[in-house]
C-alpha cells in the first residue's frame, strides 16, 4: 500500500492507497519540531487505530513545506518501512510543464493539486487550494502550470484581525445567518465566510479572463466551509493533493 502524506504549514493530511483507491485517511496538526521518532510514533498511532501498521506500507510518496519534516519523513521511511520516500521536488517526474519565472519556487502541493486536476478535468483550469493560504493554481489549455495567485488564509486574517484590533476577537469560523451582521462576531464571520467567497470568485473572473472558459476545483480544510457560498466553483475534492501525489508516485515507480 502506498502512504502519501502532504505536509503544509498548519496541518498534514496523510492518506493510504490500496492501488488507486483512497483506503485511509488523516488530518493532523504540523509540528515543525517533530525528530524522526517523533514522527514515527505519530504515523503509527494513526495506522493503529484503523487496524494498520509500518508492514502495511510497501512505499511512501510526500510534498511538504516545511523542509525539516520532509527529512524527518524521509529518516522515518529508511528506518521503519525500510524503503526510501519520494519526496515531491525538483528532479521528480510530474508530467506538468512549469512556465514560471523559477519553477523551484512552486510548492509541491501545488504541482500534485494541478496533477490530479487534470485527471478529472481538461485545461485551462484553476485549483483554489484553501489552507493556511490560499492558493490558486492556473493551467492552461495544453496542460501547463502557468502561475497563480496567493492569499492570507481564513484563519490566519481572522486570528490577525483579532490580535490586532482592541475591540475584535477570536471568533468561531462559522457561516452567519445573514450577510448583514447584528453582532460583533456575525460581523467577523461574514466578513471571514461571504467576503472569501467574492475573493475567490473575483480571482476566478480574472483568471478566466486571462485564460478563457475553466474549470475551477476547491480543496483544503475550509473549502466545505466557504465554496458553497462561491458562484465560480465547479467542483470540492478535499483529498486532491493526495491524488496527486499518488499519480506522481506512479509515474516515477
Amino acid at each position: 500500500m502506498l502512504l502519501a502524506l502532504d505536509v503544509g504549514n498548519t496541518q498534514t493530511v496523510v492518506g493510504l492507497y490500496d492501488g488507486g483507491t483512497l483506503a485511509e485517511h488523516w488530518r493532523t496538526t504540523s509540528v515543525r519540531t517533530h525528530t524522526a521518532d517523533e514522527l514515527a510514533v505519530e504515523l503509527a498511532g494513526l495506522l493503529a487505530i484503523r487496524g494498520r501498521s509500518f508492514a502495511d506500507v510497501s512505499a511512501t510518496v510526500a510534498s511538504s513545506g516545511v523542509p525539516r519534516l520532509a527529512d524527518s519523513l524521509s529518516a522515518v521511511a529508511r528506518s521503519h518501512f525500510g524503503h526510501e520516500a519520494l519526496v515531491v521536488g525538483p528532479g521528480v517526474r510530474t508530467g506538468l510543464p512549469l512556465l514560471v519565472d523559477n519553477p523551484h519556487e512552486v510548492g509541491a502541493d501545488r504541482v500534485a493539486n494541478c496533477v490530479a486536476a487534470l485527471e478529472r478535468h481538461p485545461g485551462p483550469l484553476v485549483v483554489v487550494d484553501f489552507g493556511t493560504a490560499i492558493n490558486f493554481d492556473a493551467v492552461s489549455s495544453a496542460g501547463e502550470f502557468v502561475g497563480g495567485a496567493i492569499a492570507p488564509g481564513l484563519e490566519v486574517s481572522v486570528n490577525a484581525l483579532g490580535e490586532r484590533a482592541a475591540r475584535l476577537f477570536g471568533i468561531e469560523l462559522a457561516t452567519p445567518p445573514a450577510a448583514i451582521g447584528k453582532n460583533t462576531a456575525e460581523n467577523m464571520q461574514s466578513g471571514a465566510i461571504f467576503g472569501f467567497a467574492g475573493l475567490v470568485d473575483g480571482m476566478v473572473r480574472r483568471f478566466a479572463s486571462e485564460l478563457g472558459r475553466l474549470s475551477v476545483i476547491a480543496t483544503g480544510g475550509l473549502a466545505g466551509l466557504v465554496t458553497p457560498h462561491c458562484e465560480t466553483v465547479d467542483e470540492v475534492e478535499p483529498w486532491l493533493t493526495l491524488d496527486g501525489l499518488r499519480l506522481i508516485w506512479e509515474r516515477n515507480r
